[in-house]
């Protein structure tokens, strides 16, 4: 089959970031299904497990979104069939989605978005695992229509992959969404249910103030949070949740919210699979996600998609525009393989 791949993690300057590499078609485990790969979305994920991957002498597969067409079962499989469409995250701990075909773990998997491209599929699953466990998980939310009337959350880099999503579900879920971001983005965060756009360049506090807003009783900083860090106790009510998905390389100071007795939350949605904790949830989420899709609640978050093929040159294209953190909502690459 064909894929693309590396052998160290080099800065894509270099000629052999990313190659275009013949590979074995995958065996199956008796709970996997393969997939014929459709489309793929690149995360932050992808750039800082190919960044710290060391010198190996097999081509490194990783790719943690997709969409495709199930071309096999393994014999403990009851929910999928061959020729249903799905999509999943997948896994760091085997060969990932930038492959022509991919077995997973069928627990991780739901059936695609009926309404929905394979492009405008494959953005969704990453980021909206991770959207929904800090949400309904971690922060203890309701994942009922209208069930959490009457408060508010704050999302640091709302235009962003994971916060794309984020907001449309604390929305459908009631919640008032603050969201930061670049003034040009603040249309794509109206349009993403983005009650209250925030500019990231400002002090946070007069920035809510302006909108008659004092505290909120969440915060999901889904950037760097150092730099947020001693502003949050002004902003986030006793007994509140505050929650992060990127990994920080310092100390962090969180006696700062001692006297208020806020929970302080981290989400990696690989931690499932990493351990093997509790897999099916995030088949289930994703049926969910599905559901909401196919009802209208929410809308892919799709920006940018590449349709003249999944290889290294695009595969490079995309991942750059990652890399720099210049883009809103999610990248995509779909069409044949090594075209």
């Amino acid at each position: 089959m064909k894929a693309i791949g590396f052998y160290e993690g080099k800065a894509l300057e270099t000629p052999d970031s990313f190659l275009d590499v013949d590979l074995k078609t995958p065996q199956l485990l008796s709970n996997d299904v393969l997939v014929q790969v459709k489309a793929i979305s690149i995360n932050p994920i992808d750039i800082k497990l190919r960044q710290t991957t060391k010198r190996q002498t097999i081509p490194k597969i990783i790719g943690y979104d997709a969409v495709g067409i199930v071309t096999s079962i393994g014999n403990q499989v009851t929910d999928f069939m061959i020729g249903d469409r799905v999509y999943y995250a997948g896994t760091t701990q085997r060969d990932g989605s930038y492959a022509e075909f991919q077995a997973v773990d069928a627990r991780l998997v739901a059936i695609a978005p009926r309404n929905l491209s394979d492009p405008e599929a494959a953005a969704l699953p990453l980021t909206a695992l991770t959207a929904y466990e800090l949400l309904f998980e971690k922060f203890g939310l309701t994942p009922v229509a209208n069930a959490n009337a009457n408060q508010k959350i704050l999302i640091i880099n709302g235009a962003g992959g994971v916060g794309s999503i984020m907001s449309q579900l604390a929305e459908w879920s009631g919640l008032e969404v603050l969201a930061t971001s670049s003034p040009r983005n603040f249309a794509w965060l109206k349009s993403y249910g983005v009650k209250y756009p925030l500019d990231y360049h400002q002090a946070l506090q007069p920035a809510l103030e302006q909108y008659g807003i004092k505290r909120v009783g969440y915060i999901a900083a889904l950037h760097n949070i150092i730099p947020y860090l001693e502003q949050f106790p002004d902003l986030i009510e006793p007994f509140g949740h505050l929650g992060t998905i990127v990994g920080v390389e310092q100390a962090l100071s969180l006696s700062i919210f001692k006297n208020l007795a806020v929970s302080f939350d981290w989400e990696y949605m690989f931690a499932k699979s990493d351990y093997d904790y509790n897999l099916a949830s995030q088949g289930q989420i994703l049926k969910t996600i599905t559901y909401l899709v196919e009802q209208g609640h929410l809308k892919t978050t799709l920006n940018h998609a590449i349709s003249t093929g999944i290889n290294a040159i695009n595969i490079k294209k995309v991942t750059q525009l990652v890399e720099n953190g210049q883009t809103h909502g999610k990248i995509v690459v779909s069409g044949p393989f090594n075209a």
